[in-house]
């Protein structure tokens, strides 16, 4: 697994989708990325930074939800998706991720260099 960007992309193409509680951010914490998707997000201040992980939040939650939401990182895709990381509302998709593609998405956050969102 060397090329991050296809990787990335092969597989979020694998990650299943499903509604969300409408208002509900109950999984939007700080979490971690790689450097290959953080490139992706939008710059954000220390102050920003600070302010959301003393709130537990994560700085790209705005308002309205999720301000990168098509460029959300792996492990944010993979909320809801696994009796793992179960939405806490109850919220999944019809088929939950296989159990290979969890797995691949695991190895490569365990196997690349994260940084605090």
């Amino acid at each position: 697994m060397s090329n991050n960007p296809e990787i990335i992309a092969r597989l979020r193409e694998r990650i299943p989708t499903f509604e969300c509680t409408p208002g509900c951010h109950d999984c939007c914490g700080p979490v971690t990325t790689s450097s290959e998707e953080m490139s992706r997000l939008p710059v954000k201040s220390d102050a920003e930074h600070d302010a959301a992980l003393e709130a537990l939040t994560c700085v790209h939650l705005g308002p309205n939800g999720c301000e990168v939401y098509g460029e959300r990182p792996l492990i944010c895709r993979l909320f809801g998706t696994t009796p793992k990381m179960p939405c806490p509302n109850g919220c999944r998709p019809e088929r939950m991720i296989e159990t290979k593609i969890e797995e691949q998405i695991h190895h490569y956050i365990a196997t690349t260099r994260q940084v605090l969102v």
